[in-house]
């Protein structure tokens, strides 16, 4: 074991009462609530307005929740659930919370309206949201810390993470410290957030395209730190499941923002403002 390295939480759980507080949980629900807000502030700086976000948010969230659910009831099958749980999580996870939570949203949009009538452009909600998306994640990844769940291959590096014996996947309790992917994951969510504020005020780039460009990075960054991972994946068309479903979003998005490289934004407040009279007097 190195000398320097970085230690994992001694407890995940506390207990208020009879009520179990989890860390990871806690981690999730802080996550989304700080995307909510970073994504209500910026819909609303560009002319949107208050309540959208959070109407918005009642259908995707759960939606997106649905994936995670999903493996949860497959991993309580198997045995070894420790193991059957990294596994569905890496098959459905990113990818199904895509898929769910995008569908959600533009389901939500079609069906909103505004106050003055008009509606809910998703483009508009996406590009406002996907920064905010990528923040909240980045405090999802840290919640996996104190769960001792987010690591990879064994490490002797000053910056990899300590794993208690009884969160060591089996055919490694020989090992003590391993790669912190939940690290290099917050990291990169982090660095994905900061990249597309930049490129909304830089380049212009309408909503859905933001939303595209967020899409491919984070599958980018999930692609590349399944080869860190360790447990077993089933292997399609000769990649991991895991890595599959990444490969296919990351593709998708790009061939979307080839497509529409020459769409052009849409201001919110244009959209949301009814037009002026002809004969309306300018003061």
């Amino acid at each position: 074991m190195p000398l320097a390295y970085l230690p994992s939480p001694s407890r995940s759980v506390w207990h208020l009462g009879p009520v179990p507080l989890r860390l990871q949980a806690l981690c999730v629900i802080a996550g989304i609530l700080l995307a909510l807000w970073i994504a209500d502030r910026r819909y609303r700086a560009g002319g949107g307005e208050r309540g959208v976000i959070a109407d918005v948010a009642a259908w995707a969230v759960p939606a997106g929740l649905i994936p995670a659910a999903l493996g949860a009831i497959l991993a309580s099958a198997h045995t070894g659930p420790w193991q059957a749980v990294r596994t569905w999580d890496a098959v459905i996870g990113f990818p199904g919370a895509a898929a769910f939570g995008t569908l959600a949203a533009w389901l939500a949009c079609r069906r909103l309206r505004g106050t003055r009538g008009q509606r809910v452009r998703l483009g508009q909600v996406a590009g406002a949201a996907v920064p905010a998306v990528a923040f909240g994640q980045a405090m999802v990844a840290i919640g996996e810390w104190f769960a001792q769940q987010g690591y990879g291959r064994p490490s002797a590096a000053w910056w990899s993470v300590k794993i208690s014996p009884a969160h060591r996947l089996q055919g490694y309790e020989n090992f003590a410290t391993f790669q912190p992917i939940f690290l290099y994951q917050a990291l990169w969510d982090v660095a994905v957030g900061v990249a597309l504020i930049w490129a909304a005020r830089r380049f212009g780039m309408p909503g859905m395209r933001l939303f595209a460009l967020g899409a491919a990075a984070y599958a980018a960054g999930g692609f590349g730190l399944f080869w860190l991972g360790i447990g077993h994946l089933p292997v399609i068309l000769g990649l991991r499941a895991g890595e599959l479903g990444d490969a296919v979003v990351f593709a998708g998005a790009v061939v979307y923002l080839i497509r529409t490289r020459r769409m052009r934004p849409t201001p919110l407040q244009n959209a949301q403002k009814p037009a002026l009279e002809s004969d309306t007097p300018v003061m």
